[in-house]
């Protein structure tokens, strides 16, 4: 894996790209998690979490995982790439300039991740990396989540 400085742009600029990486490794979605999540959240809406219901009234004919919760297993997924972003001090989560749920994820179903760096700019703070991320569920072609996250790369501190 060939690792990149944080603040080598033109390092990072050429690893933007229109492909995507391959897909990294599967997770299953279970009720369990899906039942934790909304434990946590307070999100109980019955397509989530009455499995009962939702075999007789959900158009998914069963329940299906929160969108948030989707995007919150992207750590967890952890898209493959071919390189590394090192020698910065800390990464923040900067925000996001887009987030589509497209398909939904019924629980049981196996997840999984790939990317592609779609932009990196000089900040006064450090280096601004956009990467466009895709959630996948294993044998459908619609992916499940779309998502544009923005991380600021901070250089070490002292």
């Amino acid at each position: 894996m060939k690792e990149i400085r944080f603040d080598d742009l033109d390092g990072l600029r050429a690893r933007v790209t229109e492909e995507y990486s391959p897909w990294g490794p599967e997770t299953e979605v279970t009720q369990d998690m899906i039942d934790r999540f909304a434990d946590l959240t307070g999100d109980h809406q019955w397509i989530h979490v009455d499995v009962e219901r939702c075999k007789r009234e959900s158009p998914f004919k069963g329940p299906i995982a929160h969108g948030f919760l989707t995007l919150s297993l992207l750590p967890k997924l952890r898209a493959r790439t071919d390189f590394a972003i090192v020698g910065h001090g800390n990464a923040v989560n900067y925000g996001a300039d887009k987030l589509r749920f497209l398909s939904p994820v019924p629980a049981g179903a196996k997840v999984r991740a790939r990317s592609r760096l779609t932009s990196v700019e000089a900040k006064p703070k450090g280096t601004m990396v956009k990467q466009e991320i895709q959630v996948g569920i294993v044998g459908q072609e619609t992916p499940a989540l779309l998502y544009e996250m923005i991380v600021l790369y901070n250089p070490p501190r002292g």
